[in-house]
């Protein structure tokens, strides 16, 4: 028989499962809070507050440093549920988001220190199902919350409480925002300087990020131009507001933009680097700027770098008076916050379209479960995905939540 989570808070300490507990026999006093050594939980399964919570899980971890996530990462299985401590919450993780730098962590590219092994994914999204006490002040068990941290790819994950961020529900749209919508919100608000009438360029615009890129430009009042490589994808563009969608497998770029737009562009939000970040350096206006938000064309290289003629980089900028300016999520935290606010409220009231993409039309089906996690990953390298590429996590057999 379990313990009830109304009456005690999980903490990690001389390494044993523990709880503060509060417990009295009728008509007695409540005795004071003090640690003790937890036996009663079966050997499978803690009940917390009407949640089974399995004491082994599954996580992804990287086990060596590759640019190939089927090299570099392995799934664990039976790992010990980790517990929180006093500050933190245990989450069950509902949906895990897909990054285009999932492989640059895998590779060792973030932290040059770092050893294998470590754990892998950045974002997710499920209920708090523990908490330690001071952590309870502000989080119930049940509650749906989402994070961005390292370490995401696992079935319940570890969270201090003061990087958690309520969400109205479990729906893998919110995630979407956690990284995605951050990273186009921030870096056009600091560095694109967008206004009225400016002509924005975003390369990889179906994309999980380029979505939002061209949605926030359009509210600015911008002239949207996407690059894409899809008719399809081309279909979802013009229905989020792009003016005028690119399929670069079936029209030349260069020549699009050199024939519409002679004056070139003022902002280009960019990911995918080589040949296209040539193509958006030649093509930006007088006093134009280019946002580096990403290169992925080089994230599966040895270098992580793509090809590119840098030599000439120098003259074209001074040529135009134009800038080139790298944005790194991580380094703007102090606007973190708030961003995430706005978005989730935009979301809320349907002012922004969230696109997610389950995998549904993949060959495999839909990415459910952990696995899945290797078989998304080539998925986006294919360039197969419209929107954030979104895995879902199944509910326990186990699980009351």
């Amino acid at each position: 028989m379990g313990l009830s989570a109304r009456s005690c808070a999980w903490l990690r300490s001389w390494g044993a499962r523990r709880c503060w507990l509060r417990r009295a026999s009728p008509g007695s006093p409540v005795p004071s809070s003090r640690p003790i050594v937890d036996m009663s939980y079966s050997r499978h399964f803690v009940d917390f507050q009407g949640s089974s919570i399995p004491t082994g899980m599954q996580k992804l971890v990287v086990t060596k440093l590759s640019a190939n996530f089927r090299e570099a990462v392995a799934l664990r299985r039976d790992v010990p549920v980790p517990l929180p401590g006093d500050g933190d919450l245990l989450v069950r993780n509902r949906f895990v988001g897909i990054n285009a730098s999932d492989i640059n962590y895998s590779a060792g590219r973030y932290d040059a220190t770092v050893k294998p092994p470590f754990d892998a994914g950045f974002e997710g999204i499920g209920e708090v199902v523990a908490l330690g006490l001071s952590a309870s002040a502000r989080f119930t068990v049940g509650q749906a919350v989402a994070y961005f941290r390292r370490g995401a790819f696992a079935e319940y994950t570890v969270v201090p409480s003061k990087e958690v961020v309520p969400v109205p529900s479990v729906k893998p749209e919110f995630l979407t925002l956690l990284v995605s919508g951050t990273t186009a919100y921030i870096s056009l608000k600091e560095l694109g300087e967008l206004c009225e009438g400016k002509t924005v360029l975003v390369t990889a615009a179906a994309g999980g990020t380029g979505q939002f890129a061209v949605q926030l430009s359009k509210k600015a009042k911008c002239h949207v131009i996407g690059t894409c490589s899809s008719d399809e994808k081309a279909g979802f563009l013009k229905s989020i507001g792009c003016d005028r969608p690119i399929n670069y497998k079936t029209e030349n770029v260069a020549d699009v933009l050199k024939k519409d737009y002679p004056k070139g562009v003022d902002v280009v939000y960019e990911s995918v680097g080589g040949k296209m970040f040539d193509l958006a350096v030649n093509s930006l206006a007088i006093k134009g700027r280019l946002i580096v938000i990403g290169f992925i064309s080089g994230y599966q290289t040895q270098t992580g770098l793509p090809p590119g003629y840098v030599e000439m980089l120098p003259a074209k900028l001074l040529r135009k008076s134009a800038s080139i300016r790298g944005f790194l999520l991580t380094q703007y935290f102090s606007e973190y916050q708030m961003a995430l606010k706005h978005l989730l409220e935009m979301c809320e009231n349907r002012e922004l379209v969230c696109e997610v993409d389950l995998g549904d039309m993949s060959p495999e089906g839909k990415f459910t479960g952990l696995e899945s996690v290797f078989r998304a990953i080539d998925y986006m390298y294919m360039g197969k995905n419209t929107g954030k590429i979104v895995v879902e996590l199944p509910h326990s057999v186990n699980s009351k939540l």
